[in-house]
């Protein structure tokens, strides 16, 4: 009854978000309250739903000040010279812009934190996708592809899990699925480039003025503050590196620097409270999908339904199936980041099912690989149980239902192709 309730949970809700028949916010809590409901767990709802709340305060705290925080950087011009050099560097060419996407996302997710690849590169690229009139799912997609996949990197979230229920080192369980990483990699460019050819097609190659900035209306030319570029570029490195570091908190070092931001850019606390409130939008929209999914994994969680969803599945693989195990799990780690949370899959599924393969002679490792091809890798940018997608989505302004339909079909391609690298070269 379980594992019916909670497969019924996470169908409803992709059903209900893809048709846009209700927002992301309200299908999040509503659909979930209703199947616990159903399951005779009323009583018990509340403190389910404010353990869930509880768990992603912090990311959502760190949104918030995100948004504020770059909102408030491309307000007053920081990555306005940049974009002019990439429009110069692009010479307004839709398919070399897309390819600098790609790559930049994966520069940054070298530092294995998804929300700061977002944050950074979204910024960075956003004012470009826009003067060009770009489409933002192409923005939004090609990052998802390029962070999936360097989210495999062992000091990522789903990596250093496996290691960890596994008992395995980096070297036993990274190492080996480097060349098939190496070549998701070489896939995210060619989709990158094909996207890149359908924008070019759909645009052209643009005439875009080198030598002038964008046209700016009053109002945006008066939030500008070019003689502060040197401090917000400084002040802005200073903050990448100390989340890199992970010197303090992220919420903490979002808020001191907005606050050190806004006191030196708007000295006046009028202009102070108008920049806070030309941000509330974007951050009333990202923060609400963020603490809805609060209570969408506080349910899944707390009735026990992402236990009895994994023992279900475990069951129904066929015995004469049993050596094909870990290809298994590589096929259906990428769509499986829809239903489970990273906790609940590598700290409850992926120990059983290492379980079982050992009575079929296949190695723990051998799962562990599997199961980094996809879980929470390429598909962690669509997943609604992770907050960093609802960054991607909000900063990108798209549709969480817009974004999986426009991008899965490549994501788990990225998915397939490494399994089929790691396959034929003998890892899993």
């Amino acid at each position: 009854m379980l594992s019916f309730l909670g497969f019924l949970t996470v169908l409803a809700f992709l059903a209900v978000i893809m048709s846009r028949r209700m927002s992301v916010t309200a299908a999040l809590i509503i659909v979930p309250v209703i199947t616990a409901a159903l399951g005779g767990f009323g009583p018990s709802m509340g403190k389910m739903m404010l353990a869930g709340l509880v768990k992603v305060a912090p990311t959502g705290i760190m949104i918030v000040f995100a948004i504020f925080y770059f909102g408030l950087m491309l307000e007053v011009g920081l990555f306005e010279p940049m974009v002019n050099k990439l429009v110069r560097l692009v010479k307004g060419d839709p398919l070399k812009v897309v390819i600098a996407t790609a790559f930049l996302a994966i520069s940054v997710a070298l530092d294995g934190d998804g929300a700061t690849t977002f944050m950074i590169t979204i910024s960075a690229m956003l004012p470009l996708y826009e003067r060009l009139k770009m489409r933002r799912l192409v923005l939004s997609g090609t990052i998802c592809l390029a962070a999936g996949v360097m989210n495999i990197i062992p000091w990522g979230g789903p990596t250093a899990r496996a290691m960890t229920t596994l008992h395995l080192s980096s070297l036993e369980l990274f190492n080996p699925v480097i060349p098939a990483m190496l070549t998701g990699l070489v896939w995210v460019f060619c989709v990158a480039y094909y996207f890149g050819l359908q924008e070019r097609k759909r645009l052209g190659v643009q005439n875009v003025d080198y030598e002038h900035n964008q046209e700016l209306s009053p109002e945006e030319a008066a939030l500008r503050r070019p003689k502060l570029l040197w401090f917000n570029l400084i002040l802005t490195i200073v903050l990448v590196i100390a989340l890199i570091q992970n010197l303090m908190p992220l919420p903490i070092l979002f808020m001191i620097a907005y606050a050190i931001a806004l006191i030196v850019n708007f000295p006046n606390p009028k202009d102070q409270m108008a920049r806070i409130t030309a941000q509330g939008t974007n951050v009333v929209f990202v923060s609400s999908m963020i603490f809805a999914a609060g209570i969408f994994t506080g349910i899944l969680t707390g009735t026990k339904m992402i236990g009895a969803m994994s023992q279900t599945l475990v069951s129904l693989i066929p015995t004469s199936l049993g050596s094909y195990l870990s290809l298994i799990v590589a096929v259906t780690s990428m769509p499986f980041s829809l239903i489970f949370t990273p906790d609940a899959y590598y700290f409850g599924v992926l120990p059983i099912i290492s379980q079982t393969a050992a009575a079929f002679g296949i190695e723990p490792a051998q799962i562990g690989r599997a199961a980094i091809l996809g879980q929470m890798t390429t598909g962690f940018p669509l997943s609604p149980l992770t907050a960093s997608t609802f960054i991607l989505v909000g900063m990108s302004g798209v549709e969480l239902g817009d974004h999986q339909r426009f991008i899965f079909k490549w994501a788990f391609g990225s998915t397939l192709i490494m399994t089929v690298i790691a396959w034929v070269s003998g890892v899993i």
